[in-house]
C-alpha cells in the first residue's frame, strides 16, 4: 500500500499508479540481482517504483504529471535514500533523532504525506508540521556533515 501511495504521489493518476505499482513487485521478485538488504525494503521498492514512473511518463511524454510541488530539499533526501551507501547513514541519524522530528521526516519522506496530513496526525497545524520537517532536515544534514 505504501508504494502504491508513493506513485500515486508521482503520476497523480489512480489506474497508471496501479501498474507502475504491480510492475515493481514483479521487477523486484525477478531482478537479476536480489534485495542485499543494504537499504530498507521499502526503499528499494519506492526507488524501482519511482524509475518505472519516471521511464512510463518518458514513454508517454508525460512529465507534467510529475510531481513538481515536493520542494527539492525532499527529492534529494529521498535520493539520497535510495543510495545504498547514504541509506544506511542517514537510517542511523534517524534512529537517534529525537521525536517529533523523527516521526514527521519518516511521514514526508517515506509516507509521503502532506504537510496538512502530517499536522493532523500530531493534531497540530500544517504550519508546525513544516517547520519540524525542515528542523529535522538539517539536524540530519548536520549529524551527515
Amino acid at each position: 500500500m505504501q508504494v502504491y501511495s508513493y506513485v500515486v504521489t508521482i503520476v497523480k493518476n489512480q489506474s497508471l499508479a496501479e501498474e507502475i505499482t504491480q510492475n515493481t513487485f514483479y521487477k523486484a521478485m525477478t531482478a537479476k540481482r536480489p534485495y542485499e538488504g543494504k537499504a530498507g525494503e521499502l526503499t528499494w521498492l519506492c526507488s524501482i517504483a519511482k524509475n518505472l514512473a519516471i521511464d512510463e511518463c518518458r514513454k508517454n511524454k508525460k512529465f507534467s504529471e510529475l510531481d513538481e510541488t515536493l520542494p527539492q530539499q525532499t527529492a534529494d533526501l529521498a535520493d539520497k535514500v535510495s543510495d545504498t551507501d547514504s541509506a544506511l547513514q542517514i537510517h542511523m541519524v534517524l534512529h537517534e533523532l529525537p521525536e517529533p522530528y523523527k516521526e514527521v521526516f519518516q511521514l514526508r519522506v517515506f509516507g509521503e504525506l502532506t504537510f496538512a496530513q502530517i499536522g493532523m496526525v500530531f493534531g497540530k497545524t500544517e504550519n508546525w508540521a513544516r517547520v519540524t520537517y525542515h528542523r529535522a532536515r538539517l539536524k540530519i544534514k548536520e549529524r551527515i556533515d
